[in-house]
């Protein structure tokens, strides 16, 4: 007790850990795999912007479903013209219908969520449609959980819309209830294989497209190693007149105790391009669209390009255009007093052609049902004497 204030003057020893198992969990986490980040501006960064595969899976989507033709209806008659049909074709004064649906249906592909600005200078139907970037809105929830407004940021500024002016189109998400699921989310991993393997494609192209070889150093007093004088002559001299596209071919002078041994692809640098067209078609498949309309060989699901175009429509296009028009068509409703359906007009899809013409056909042949039985099943409204 007396000797204890000269034990605190001692030098203190850090204590180290003893465990048999710091070494093993040290180095477990060194290769560790690095994945992009999940959030909308790195996944369109990553996979719109700088990957083939997700960029015209996406344009393929938008552009196909906003090409589709719209009709508007209700009840008892379709509409050959209508306010709504006249806001769509010319929503604002910098897009036509064609833009503005297309960037709608491309945010829903890249993050899950559109939103449409609508321009109501009085009550009554807006007189201009937006859509606004969803990396940009943030959706304020009230006290009972629904949207009380909108927040749009950009910089250092912020605009608050009242939640009846924005329409908010999202995907199924299981666990958010205020964001929507896109499906270059579920692409991602994919997303992030292929640009790894077309960065690895790019470095061996850039090493004259093939593992070349290897230098031997056989010393002449049988040594096995160079000086550091000789090492830097030697890759200065690689650097200078063997490597890049210019040198190609050049044949190597090597002076004594240098022997080449050309190398060759081994199976795991054979294994890079399956595993691309792997990673391909999970993009595809994640995106609903069928490998053979993006070019991606292996896939025989199909049994030619127009049974394929068929499927994508029936199975990718036509379910997101009815969903989004649906939306579109209650929320336009409600803003301008009046019911209306807008739905895609399937007569005039060329894909759809065959289906919809042996559809019409059964109908007409069908004697037992009624005139107002076969409109409803073609999709048409009744007509007004029958109403």
């Amino acid at each position: 007790m007396v000797l204890d204030f000269l034990r605190k003057n001692e030098p203190q020893t850090p204590e180290r850990k003893a465990s048999a198992s710091a070494r093993v969990a040290v180095w477990g986490s060194a290769g560790r795999v690095a994945w992009s980040p999940r959030d909308t501006v790195s996944l369109t960064k990553n996979g719109f912007l700088g990957n083939p595969v997700g960029y015209r899976a996406v344009r393929l989507i938008a552009e196909a479903a906003a090409a589709l033709p719209i009709v508007a209806q209700d009840s008892t008659r379709r509409y050959e013209a209508h306010p709504a049909l006249a806001l769509i074709a010319r929503p604002n004064a910098g897009q036509g219908r064609a833009e503005l649906l297309e960037a709608a249906y491309a945010q829903l592909m890249l993050s899950g969520n559109a939103y449409l600005e609508a321009v109501t200078p009085e009550p009554g139907w807006p007189v201009e449609l937006h859509v606004l970037r969803s990396d940009r809105m943030a959706l304020v929830p009230g006290a009972d959980g629904w949207p009380m407004a909108y927040d749009y940021t950009v910089g250092s500024r912020k605009h608050r819309y009242a939640p009846e002016v924005i329409c908010h189109i999202k995907g199924f998400h299981p666990q958010d209830d205020h964001y929507g699921l896109a499906p270059i989310q579920a692409a991602a991993t994919a997303i992030d294989v292929h640009n790894a393997a077309a960065r690895w494609s790019k470095a061996l192209l850039d090493n004259a497209a093939r593992p070349s070889g290897a230098i031997i150093y056989r010393g002449v007093d049988g040594a096995g190693s160079m000086s550091q004088d000789q090492f830097d002559r030697l890759q200065m001299e690689l650097e200078s007149h063997h490597q890049g596209a210019r040198n190609a071919g050049r044949p190597m002078l090597l002076e004594g105790g240098l022997d080449w041994k050309p190398m060759g692809f081994s199976p795991s640098d054979m294994e890079f391009q399956k595993t691309k067209e792997s990673a391909s078609r999970d993009i595809a498949l994640a995106f609903g669209v069928p490998p053979m309309l993006l070019g991606i060989p292996g896939d025989a699901t199909y049994a030619n390009y127009a049974e394929a175009n068929r499927a994508f429509y029936r199975l990718t296009v036509l379910p997101l255009a009815q969903k989004v028009l649906a939306t579109l068509s209650f929320w336009l409703s409600g803003l301008g007093g009046e019911p209306i359906d807008l739905r895609p007009d399937l007569d005039q899809v060329p894909a759809l052609s065959v289906e919809r013409e042996a559809q019409w056909r059964r109908v007409a042949e069908a004697d037992f049902l009624t005139e107002g039985e076969k409109r409803r099943m073609l999709g048409l409204p009744e007509r007004p004497e029958e109403a």
